[in-house]
């Protein structure tokens, strides 16, 4: 039997696992991701990326890779909203359900973007075997066992036993993982919500039919017994339409033959005699279940594996790319010797909550645009911005959270708390302009509005005691950093000679108001505390 050993075993080559795999590329550590698919999606599913999804592309280095697979501009799609109207004909009567605010310039240095899943999974996989991983489709995970030095994986690699020995593995194999049944991990949750076909499909009339109008999402209630919706975020062929069906009625998948999926496509659209191409089709189910733990000693849970939630808001791929960077980060600084095992648990502590609030907030959408909301219902529904980018950590990775600060907040507070993406702002070094964002990636960073503050030498001292490398930045007039607007401290809640420490996912770990005078030791517990160190 063929056996490799790897530092880390990725389980599925979805947007979730090919991101981990690419994060933890360019941190350094080679991974092996296997793939039951005999290749990459050929369909353009979860094709809609939030701006933080984007930041974190644009820290990686390969942002501009996966933009140039824009089809024009694709914001104009997001601004139009959730609409619902009676048929697609009719789209000029349409009215708006939703109106999210999905970024903004003041916010993010990236903006949201269209493009579907066949086409970035390609990017992905590229930049994986580029920084030295290891891409293997037509390979399924059998059984695992773990000690306390790694996880050995038994694999099927095309009908051939291959053995893994790897120090960590990361389950990112979807809904109905493998992962996460060999382990046994439970989730909790509402389960399924409602039962949907996906219909991939050309129709030129419908091209001409809503050319003038742009939209996330149309819903057209004329189809008898059922809802659908229709969107191309992804900017080119096919269209995607996404009626429900109904399995206590006795409907099944069987019945979407593609008379019937013609015969619902053309009474949405208004035009029973228009041409329609069926391309592909797709039954799968909308849930709402939230796995009972991420973390099960070596093996690690993310993406659909992890947590499933019906589509509306798009959160779903989003997500996962999320928590497969939390989790990248500290793995490679655990492999690399910078951070203990300790550290780990904050992957379970910060993206759990993180997971379960965006099901929520995916339930609560769902609801309003099925028409089954209530006003308390409707008053949960936070601003989306808030949900893509707003949202707070809390773990012991991270010092100077109140116990009782929620997940999501009902206002944008991207002012340098802990917990939170630290703020952007635009900055000029030496006539190159960059975004804060930009300096989070490989290293804790201490950001302080003032040269004479000491927070630099104090940063490096703490550095240094820990084994932690800590790149100190000064951010004003006369520092190698000059805010375009504003000052440091006005952004970052602190006075100029207070400090900011900042963690490599961009999340303030730890903030002061003081100098090292005073506050010195708490810089070092801080980083400590962040490194999992004692």
């Amino acid at each position: 039997m063929q056996e490799i050993a790897v530092p880390v075993l990725i389980v599925g080559a979805g947007p979730v696992g090919l991101s981990a795999a690419a994060f933890l590329g360019r941190h350094g550590v080679k991974a092996l991701v296997v793939e039951r698919r005999d290749g990459t999606s050929t369909l353009p599913r979860a094709p809609g990326l939030q701006a933080r999804t984007m930041e974190l592309f644009r820290a990686a280095g390969f942002v501009s890779k996966i933009r140039a697979l824009e089809m024009g501009d694709s914001h104009p799609y997001f601004e139009g909203g959730i609409i619902q109207t009676r048929t697609f004909a009719e789209i000029d009567d349409a009215v708006t359900l939703e109106a999210p605010s999905l970024d903004g310039e003041h916010i993010s240095p990236e903006r949201v973007m269209g493009c579907g899943q066949d086409r970035y999974e390609r990017v992905l996989a590229g930049l994986v075997t580029g920084t030295g991983g290891t891409l293997k489709h037509s390979t399924s995970l059998v059984s695992f066992s773990q000690d306390a030095t790694g996880v050995t994986a038994e694999l099927e690699e095309n009908g051939q036993p291959l053995r893994v020995r790897a120090r960590y593995l990361i389950g990112a194999d979807g809904a109905n993982s493998t992962t996460r049944g060999l382990l046994g991990v439970e989730r909790t949750g509402m389960g399924t919500v409602f039962d949907a076909m996906s219909i991939y499909f050309r129709a030129p009339e419908l091209e001409t039919m809503l050319a003038h109008r742009k939209f996330i999402l149309c819903y057209a209630t004329a189809a008898p017994g059922t809802l659908m919706g229709l969107s191309r975020l992804h900017g080119c062929d096919p269209w995607l339409a996404a009626p429900l069906y109904f399995p206590d009625k006795g409907e099944t998948r069987a019945d979407f033959t593609d008379d019937r999926c013609r015969e619902i496509i053309r009474t949405a659209s208004g035009r029973p005699e228009m041409d329609v191409e069926i391309m592909a089709k797709v039954p799968w189910r909308g849930a709402q279940l939230v796995a009972e733990t991420f973390r099960a000693d070596r093996i690690f849970l993310a993406g659909d594996a992890a947590h499933v939630h019906p589509p509306a808001g798009g959160f779903g791929a989003n997500t996962g790319i999320h928590d497969a960077h939390n989790l990248a980060w500290k793995l490679a600084a655990v492999l690399a010797g910078t951070a203990e095992e300790p550290l780990l648990d904050s992957y379970d502590a910060e993206r759990r909550l993180v997971g379960d609030a965006m099901a929520s907030q995916a339930m609560v959408r769902n609801r309003i645009r099925h028409g089954h909301a209530d006003e308390e219902t409707a008053a949960k529904m936070v601003d989306d911005v808030i949900v893509t980018l707003g949202y707070r950590y809390r773990s012991a990775a991270i010092t100077g959270v109140p116990e009782d600060a929620p997940v999501l907040a009902p206002e944008l507070e991207l002012t340098g708390s802990p917990g939170t993406r630290a703020p952007h702002c635009w900055l000029d070094r030496d006539g190159e302009r960059l975004s804060t964002i930009d300096l989070y990636f490989d290293d804790f960073v201490l950001l302080t509005g003032s040269r004479d503050s000491g927070w630099l030498e104090a940063a490096d001292r703490a550095g240094k005691l820990l084994g932690v490398p800590v790149r100190g930045h000064v951010l004003a007039e006369g520092g190698d950093l000059r805010p375009e607007q504003g000052t440091f401290g006005a952004a970052h809640g602190v006075p100029e000679h207070g400090a900011v420490l900042v963690r490599p996912d961009a999340f303030v770990a730890w903030r002061t108001a003081d100098s090292p005078a005073t506050a010195e030791d708490a810089l070092r517990a801080a980083l400590a505390a962040a490194t999992g160190r004692p």
